[in-house]
């Protein structure tokens, strides 16, 4: 497959963004009459051609429209408290994107050491991440909010949560369900408070141990999104 650019808004406007402009224009030289391929991450993938090469505004013309399965027949939310170290929680949106993940939710929890992230920032990160793997759907990324407020949102699905404690907690390969909508808790670097526990299995939440080691968060978050994954494909 040829090298893939992102333009979000193709089907309505044939102008590349500024900077996937540059970077076909200026870094990899393109000219006018080339064939580029491109995403709008929605799910498709066009063949277009250059009629315009300019590191400022490349404009094409689509030649072929071709719609991109998911690749899994679930919805797989991940949310996750953002973790201290930035470049662990961009690893791991990164390496998600890549796996196949349909929502990031980053969460407000009790003992959280980070309270804001830098969504602009990680869309990057996920838009490199999808072209590298070829892929034609970019994840959504949500606002952080509050762990109290999350668990109360209604969910179409099964619903999990992961932690540390020493308590009863089922593998998730033993209790996850194929083919089905899962959102997965994953909590910070000092895990989730028992009263959070608590909370989460009165809104519905099962708890679920990812296996016997103990996992940092953007680890723990990795191993239940492959996980899933793997499952899926038994």
């Amino acid at each position: 497959m040829d090298i893939i650019f992102y333009c979000p808004d193709i089907r309505t406007n044939l102008e590349m963004p500024e900077s996937e402009s540059q970077h076909c224009a200026r870094v990899l030289r393109k000219k006018e009459g080339d064939s580029l391929f491109i995403t709008d991450g929605k799910g498709y993938f066009y063949r277009a051609k250059l009629l315009q090469a300019n590191p400022k505004s490349c404009v094409v013309k689509i030649e072929e429209e071709m719609e991109q399965p998911k690749g899994w027949d679930y919805n797989l939310q991940i949310a996750f408290a953002p973790t201290k170290n930035l470049d662990r929680m961009e690893w791991f949106v990164e390496k998600a994107t890549e796996i196949g993940i349909d929502t990031f939710s980053p969460l407000k929890c009790r003992y959280s050491e980070r309270k804001n992230i830098n969504a602009t920032r990680l869309e990057k990160i996920m838009v490199s991440a999808m072209k590298q793997s070829q892929k034609s759907r970019l994840p959504q990324f949500e606002n952080i909010i509050k762990f109290e407020e999350f668990i109360k949102q209604p969910f179409e699905g099964q619903k999990f949560i992961a932690h540390c404690y020493d308590s009863i907690k089922t593998p998730i390969t033993q209790i996850c369900k194929r083919d089905t909508n899962t959102l997965i808790l994953i909590g910070p670097e000092g895990d989730f408070s028992e009263e959070e526990i608590a909370k989460s299995i009165e809104h519905g939440f099962t708890p679920i141990s990812l296996g016997d080691s103990r996992l940092r968060t953007e680890t723990a978050a990795l191993v239940a999104c492959h996980t899933l994954h793997v499952i899926n494909q038994m």
